[in-house]
């Protein structure tokens, strides 16, 4: 016997996976933790049975409910998984995954469409940020074709602008959580001899850890199989990270995917800074959304990292280009006019694409259906 549960299976930014809603889910997290391992198909490295794709930026949930925040239209959920982990971590936010919230909560009559666009409040509930989200809805209905393209999926579709209100210190403390815009730290771990770099520790919407990726003897511009395969790299990152989480208020992060490890180098493409992203062991084909909005605003931190690396456009409404392996993504800062190391608005772009609705089966073992019926 198995048990349905209503899915949409969507694609948000460069990320894609199954969006339920709250009520369609047990209210037990660990029940809920076990059906959502079922229904990814983890632990198991090509996920083969079942939704997964064999990749973090495929292992991903979003779970969506009505709001009962004042001014705010639903909650947003997200969860990921790992292809070969029996974890489920709902402590991050995923800017990908968050640009399929409204069509989704569209799709499943959470929102009424306004018009020719529609644009909705939703809270993420793993970090308490909210944000405004617009979608493109003429004739009542999401429209998901458009000319709009990013780097990482093949195409054009239709524009999903999403405007965050207030990103900072989204898991940590604050936008800064070590208190330093850079901090000097001396690794040491097994298979390597103890090495010194600066780093910035950053949270806004997403901890990051940035380095000068010249600091580890890479250039910055390999190739995501490259980095993937480099061994002594993911050995010396991984030490640094659960060092650095320590002074960044994390805790022991051995099981969390956070924070990301980031190399940084000089624009080789016209942009503003080059990155190399760990999510966290993993390469990242591109950037994710909240860390490219992370990385944007360490550019504009006198004394990061970034500083002397970054190529700056001018002014108090900097578009700051984050070059990546795959392409560039562009995030639009807002500043402070009386205090230019502030940052008060980031805003983007990006698509999303319902691919499939239906039911996804799991077994009953792991949620009986009397359960879902009751």
């Amino acid at each position: 016997m198995q048990t349905p549960i209503p899915c949409h299976f969507m694609r948000g930014g460069t990320s894609r996976g199954p969006f339920f809603l709250a009520s369609d889910l047990p209210a037990d997290v660990a029940t809920r933790d076990r059906v959502l391992l079922a229904v990814m198909g983890s632990p198991d490295r090509r996920q083969i049975d079942g939704l997964g794709g064999a990749h973090p930026l495929t292992s991903k949930v979003g779970i969506v409910s009505p709001s009962q925040t004042p001014g705010v239209a639903v909650d947003f959920l997200f969860a990921q998984l790992q292809p070969e982990r029996d974890t489920v971590d709902t402590t991050p936010n995923c800017g990908n995954m968050l640009a399929a919230v409204l069509p989704f909560a569209i799709e499943r009559g959470l929102v009424a469409v306004q018009g020719d666009t529609t644009t909705a409040r939703v809270l993420t509930l793993n970090t308490g940020m909210q944000c405004d989200i617009t979608v493109a809805t003429p004739g009542g209905r999401v429209r998901y074709t458009g000319n709009a393209r990013i780097d990482g999926v093949p195409g054009s579709a239709a524009p999903v602008t999403i405007n965050f209100l207030d990103t900072a210190g989204s898991v940590c403390s604050g936008l800064l959580p070590t208190g330093q815009v850079r901090d000097r730290i001396t690794v040491t771990g097994d298979g390597f001899a103890p090495f010194t770099l600066d780093v910035t520790c950053i949270d806004n919407g997403m901890p990051l850890v940035l380095f000068k990726a010249s600091d580890l003897g890479r250039n910055g511009y390999e190739s995501v199989a490259e980095l993937n395969a480099d061994d002594d790299l993911k050995r010396r990152l991984e030490a640094l990270r659960l060092q650095i989480s320590l002074r960044m208020g994390l805790g022991d992060v051995a099981q969390k995917n956070y924070p990301k490890m980031t190399l940084i180098a000089p624009p080789s493409a016209g942009g503003s800074i080059s990155t190399r992203s760990f999510i966290p062991h993993v390469c990242h084909d591109a950037i994710g959304v909240l860390a490219a909005v992370t990385v944007g605003t360490a550019c504009v931190l006198k004394g990061s990292v970034c500083d002397g690396v970054a190529v700056m456009p001018a002014g108090n409404m900097p578009t700051v280009s984050v070059e990546h392996p795959t392409g560039e993504f562009s995030v639009a800062l807002g500043l402070d006019p009386q205090d230019p190391q502030k940052v008060t608005r980031a805003a983007l772009l990006r698509t999303a694409r319902l691919i499939m609705r239906g039911e996804v089966m799991v077994p009953a073992a792991v949620w009986p259906a009397h359960d879902l019926a009751s």
